[in-house]
């Protein structure tokens, strides 16, 4: 999937334009959740994510899904990563 692909088929299930990110070697980011939907294409380099204590890395034409309130721990790959991002609000 193209990033334009990717962000298109996000738009159209209502989530926000894509948003480039990057983060450098060594990023961590310890337990945390998210008051939205989340859904990112890896673009370069890798991300793990661990979930319920399962860790999964996504890299580069990888797609991953988080749903609004799911805890989490991110760290970037030895390259860093860069990743479009979407959001989706949760309607409460």
């Amino acid at each position: 999937m193209t990033p334009e692909e990717f962000a298109t088929a996000l738009q159209a299930e209502g989530y926000s334009p894509a948003t480039p990110i990057e983060r450098p070697a060594g990023y961590s980011l310890g337990d945390h959740q998210h008051p939205f939907d989340a859904c990112a294409l890896i673009t370069a380099g890798e991300i793990t994510l661990t979930v319920d204590g399962q860790s999964r890395t996504y890299a580069a034409g990888d797609i991953f899904r988080l749903p609004a309130g799911t805890e989490h721990l991110e760290h970037a790959g030895p390259e860093g990563v860069a990743y479009l991002s979407c959001r989706r609000q949760v309607l409460a």
